[in-house]
């Protein structure tokens, strides 16, 4: 049988018995080990009983052992009783309570819209900014419709691997079929409204790097001219640096153009990314082909001497390359002041951070463009004046350490973006504050705040929420009476169960709706929080 401990006074005592009498409101239920009753009776009988079983030849000690026993059973033995809910073994894989939405539905279970039609539709919280509700499936009801449609799994899993095949060769053939589908919208016409790229270009970074694009390929022109016609090493130097200039940029309006792509499921985030990654390559490009042609060939000069021929044009078109460069460094100057002025930040702030790369190597290739043309003729001018090359030897040297100084300090700053960097103590203090001044929150653990770059911050952190006023923004919604109705209503576990999981559903789904709440606010206090993540601890 089982065994109990049972409490008499100070003593505890463990009784192997096969029956149990156990006392409850002056009546004896007795218990066998399998759990089932043997019988009712009044304590006196259960006494007796007991005095029954001592042996009719016991004399002496074993008479005062039965007393014991006897004086010992009349105590009341109290038996707590828990019922628990049996537990449900759900399995390893366990998909009956599952929703899925109409496109999963049609995608991976190969079927048709009009065979959703028939099926239950359920409303439930969206997970999309722009709606509040959309209608989802249950799993096992599209399942059991599929089976329906194609009358077996086999029928089915060879559907699918149809459908795979057909993928992958229209991948196959992407190029040849994204041709004609412009051949369709060129001869059908195209209905959506054409997503202006131009546009990008007219205003903002794309403006500053079009207009140093045709600055600098101007000046690339002229002063490769003038090196032709003089043979001076500054003046070559000059030309190779407007060329790094000019294919730079030419990088950095692919890297705008780039960054305005839809994101897609490949890249979720979007392509913002793409105006680090051709700043950074812009970065490397001014390092190779600028620092490194002049420092080659102004190590060249002073190797090898040569006489230079008159000045007189190279002076004149440094001039006009000071003038257009000085042009193209106060446009890209006024559009940093007007940005960071914007975003509550200095001059210097701006750029240090990075807040614009584009906009960033425009303004330090042109700063760097100015000096540079201040060296040079600088430079050619000792040269002429004394007659001595080295001058201008030591001219193209120096253009190519400042350039060399330029491309270090945005590959720097470029790859601290691409890392995904921290944003600024204060902004995550004033998002941490938010949160945790909601009543619904009881603290926040483990935030992180990261630059995506362009003013776009993902935010992550764990919440502890209350629960009680989760329940008690649940319990404001219903009708109170009728609730209390229900309770009083509730007569056996199974109506128990289910009144709490009913119950308890709506109440994971108003904590759902407290998470969404939460995420709107603070992407609507801080525009620049585009992504948030809020993990419930």
């Amino acid at each position: 049988g089982w065994q109990t401990s049972v409490k008499s006074g100070s003593l505890s005592y463990v009784l192997p018995c096969n029956r149990l009498p156990v006392q409850l409101m002056s009546q004896v239920r007795v218990y066998t080990s399998n759990g089932q009753k043997k019988g009712l009776g009044s304590e006196d009988t259960n006494v007796s009983s007991a005095q029954d079983t001592v042996p009719k030849g016991a004399t002496g000690q074993d008479a005062n052992s039965a007393g014991q026993k006897q004086s010992f059973l009349k105590e009341p033995i109290q038996v707590k009783v828990k019922a628990v809910l049996k537990k449900r073994e759900y399995g390893p894989k366990y998909t009956q309570n599952n929703f899925i939405t109409g496109v999963r539905a049609i995608n991976e279970f190969c079927l048709k819209s009009s065979d959703l039609d028939q099926l239950r539709k359920i409303k439930r919280r969206s997970p999309h900014d722009d709606t509040e509700t959309f209608t989802v499936y249950l799993r096992s009801d599209v399942e059991a419709k599929s089976l329906e449609v194609w009358g077996s799994h086999e029928a089915l899993a060879r559907e699918r691997k149809r459908r795979k095949e057909a993928e992958i060769e229209y991948r196959e053939n992407l190029f040849r079929n994204q041709r004609l589908l412009k051949e369709y919208k060129e001869f059908f016409g195209n209905t959506k409204p054409r997503s202006s790229t131009a546009a990008m270009f007219l205003k903002g970074p794309g403006k500053v790097v079009m207009v140093a694009i045709c600055i600098n390929g101007l000046n690339f022109f002229f002063k490769l001219l003038a090196w032709v016609y003089t043979g001076s090493a500054s003046m070559f130097s000059e030309a190779i640096h407007s060329l790094a200039d000019t294919c730079n940029q030419a990088l950095l309006a692919l890297g705008i153009s780039q960054s305005a792509r839809t994101p897609d499921p490949s890249h979720p985030y979007g392509f913002t990314n793409m105006r680090y990654i051709a700043s950074l390559i812009s970065g490397v490009g001014i390092f190779m082909m600028g620092a490194g042609l002049s420092w080659y060939h102004g190590i060249m000069g002073l190797l090898h001497p040569h006489p230079i021929e008159s000045l007189l044009w190279a002076y004149c078109i440094l001039a006009g390359s000071l003038v257009s460069e000085g042009a193209t460094l106060l446009v890209a100057i006024n559009e940093i002041r007007r940005s960071a002025r914007a975003k509550g930040l200095s001059f210097y702030q701006y750029v240090v951070q990075s807040r614009d790369p584009s906009t960033n190597v425009v303004l330090l290739e042109d700063a760097a463009a100015v000096l540079s043309v201040a060296v040079a003729a600088t430079c050619m001018g000792l040269t002429s004046l004394t007659g001595n090359t080295y001058y201008d030897s030591l001219g193209s040297l120096g253009v190519g350490t400042l350039l060399g100084t330029v491309s270090a300090f945005l590959i720097y700053t470029n790859t601290e973006a691409l890392l995904g960097k921290s944003i600024q103590p204060e902004q995550l203090q004033r998002l941490t504050e938010l949160l945790e001044s909601d009543p619904v929150v009881r603290a926040i653990h483990d935030v992180k705040a990261t630059d995506m770059g362009m003013s776009k911050v993902r935010f992550k952190a764990e919440v502890d929420f209350d629960g009680r006023v989760v329940t008690r923004s649940y319990l404001e919604k219903q009708d109170i009476e009728q609730l209390l109705q229900e309770i009083q209503q509730v007569k056996t576990l199974e109506e128990l169960e289910a009144f709490m999981l009913k119950h308890g559903e709506n109440i994971i789904d108003t904590l759902g709706a407290e998470v969404d709440r939460l995420e709107k606010d603070l992407k609507q206090r801080n525009p620049d929080v585009r992504h948030v993540d809020l993990e419930i601890l």
